[in-house]
C-alpha cells in the first residue's frame, strides 16, 4: 500500500518529537509499504535557532531533508510553509497526489488537516495522542472545525489504553476508539549493556499547554502532578536528574525544584536532536515520571512514548499510574505508582535487582511496542489492506 503520514518533524526538531513520528515511517517501511511523509500542519515555521516563529521555513526544510535522508526516506517527503503556503522537498504535484491517490493517510496527533486538497485516499486514519484533551475539544462548541476534521477520519485510535474502560472520566464523544501505542524501531534502540549513571531521569516539559476547563473542573498539566512529589528526593538517596522545558509561560520554579534537591538540565543544551536524546536516556539507570494531570484525573490509561524508548534500551521505568497497568502489567520492568510511598518502594524495587528489570523491560518492548506489531496491528483494527 502507498501510506502517508503526517507529522511535525519539521515544525519541532527537538529530540524526542522526531522519534514520535519518524517510528511510525519505519514501522510501516518494515512491513513492506509504500511510505511517504507530508507536513502540512498550517502552521508557521519556528526556527529553534533564533527560538522564534519566522516567515523563512529554510532551517526546516534542511533538518527534515537530512533526517530523511539518515533515515532511509531520501526524497519521500514534503513540507509545505504556513506562511505562504509554498511546497519543499518532492513539491506540490507530489502531495496533492498523494492526498488523492494513496491507500491510507494517517494523521498522527492532529499534526496534517491539509485544507486544500482534492481528497481521493481510501482511507483516512486518526491517531490522539492527548487523551482527555482531544476528548474534551471534541466537546467545545467554539472549536467546531477541529471537531469536524477529527470526525471525518475513517477511523480512530488514541493512546488512551482506558478510554471507555472502567473508572475513566473521558467523555464520550461519539466516536468508537480504538486502542493503540507508541510504535519503537528496535533497531535503533539496542539493548544497552553497559553501566549507566546513578540517576533515575526523564525528559518533560513542566506544562505544556494551559490547563482546560470541562464539567466544572480543571484538567492540567504535568506541574500539577509534579507538584504532590517534590520532596521526592528528601525520601530517597537515588539521585534524580530531570530534562525540563520551563513550560508555557517559563513558569518552572527552578530555585525551589533545585533547593529540593532536583537536578533540573536544560533541554537545549541536553537533548538538542533525536541523538542526544537516544544516548540521555541510554545513560540514565531508569525513568522516574509523572503524567498530565489530565491523564491522571481522567484514568486516561495513556502510556508514554518516551518509557516505551527507555524499556526497550533496557532501562526501567517508574512512572506514574494512569490506568496504563491494567493494559501493560507492571511489576517487573516498569512500576506504576500513585503515592509518593509507592514511588520510593518503586525506586528502592528496582534497585535491589536492577539486571532482573532490564531484561523486563526490554522484553516489554519487544512484546507490547515493536513499530512493525503496532503499525501492523493499526491495520487490522482497521481492517485495512
Amino acid at each position: 500500500m502507498r501510506i502517508v503520514i503526517t507529522g511535525l518533524l519539521g515544525q519541532y526538531s527537538f529530540g524526542g518529537v522526531i522519534w514520535d513520528y519518524i517510528q511510525y515511517l519505519i514501522g510501516f517501511r518494515d512491513l513492506g509499504h509504500d511510505v511517504w511523509y507530508l507536513e502540512d500542519s498550517g502552521a508557521w515555521p519556528y526556527d529553534p535557532i533564533k527560538q522564534t516563529i519566522s516567515e523563512d521555513c529554510s532551517y526546516n526544510v534542511n533538518y527534515l531533508g537530512r533526517m530523511m535522508t539518515e533515515f532511509g526516506f531520501g526524497d519521500r517527503w514534503i513540507y509545505r510553509n504556513g506562511a505562504d503556503g509554498k511546497f519543499h522537498g518532492a513539491g506540490e504535484t507530489a502531495a496533492r497526489d498523494l492526498i488523492k491517490n494513496s491507500d491510507l493517510l494517517i494523521n498522527v496527533s492532529s499534526a496534517g488537516w491539509l485544507r486544500d486538497y482534492d481528497f481521493g485516499v481510501k482511507h483516512q486514519m486518526f491517531i490522539d495522542g492527548d487523551p482527555m484533551f482531544c476528548h474534551i475539544g471534541l466537546l467545545d462548541e467554539k472549536q467546531a472545525d477541529y471537531n469536524a476534521r477529527i470526525r471525518a477520519h475513517d477511523s480512530h485510535f488514541t493512546f488512551g489504553l482506558n478510554v471507555g474502560g472502567p473508572g475513566t472520566l473521558v467523555p464520550e464523544t461519539g466516536i468508537a476508539w480504538k486502542k493503540t501505542v507508541q510504535p519503537i524501531a528496535l533497531d535503533y534502540w539496542p539493548f544497552a549493556s553497559e553501566a549507566p549513571m546513578d540517576r533515575y531521569t526523564t525528559v518533560m516539559n513542566w506544562a505544556s499547554y494551559a490547563p482546560k476547563q470541562w464539567n466544572g473542573q480543571v484538567w492540567g498539566q504535568k506541574d500539577l502532578e509534579f507538584d504532590k512529589f517534590k520532596e521526592l528526593p528528601h525520601r530517597t538517596s537515588q539521585p534524580l536528574a530531570m530534562v525540563m522545558g520551563k513550560g508555557v509561560g517559563s513558569k518552572r520554579p527552578d530555585a525551589l525544584l533545585r533547593d529540593l534537591g532536583w537536578t533540573i538540565l536544560e533541554p537545549d543544551e541536553v537533548t538538542p536532536d533525536h541523538l542526544t536524546y537516544r544516548d540521555f536516556l541510554r545513560s540514565s539507570k531508569a525513568e522516574w515520571s509523572v503524567a498530565k494531570h489530565g491523564y491522571v484525573s481522567g484514568r486516561t490509561g495513556w502510556f508514554s512514548c518516551r518509557t516505551a524508548c527507555y524499556l526497550a534500551l533496557g532501562r526501567p521505568a517508574i512512572v506514574q499510574e494512569t490506568g496504563w497497568s491494567a493494559y501493560i502489567p507492571a511489576g517487573e520492568g516498569v512500576l506504576a505508582f500513585s503515592t509518593m510511598e509507592e514511588a520510593v518502594a518503586g525506586i528502592d524495587r528496582i534497585n535491589a535487582n536492577y539486571p532482573a528489570h532490564q531484561k523486563a523491560a526490554r522484553a516489554l518492548a519487544e512484546k507490547y511496542f515493536e513499530a512493525k506489531k503496532v503499525c501492523q496491528d493499526l491495520l487490522d483494527q482497521a481492517k485495512i489492506g
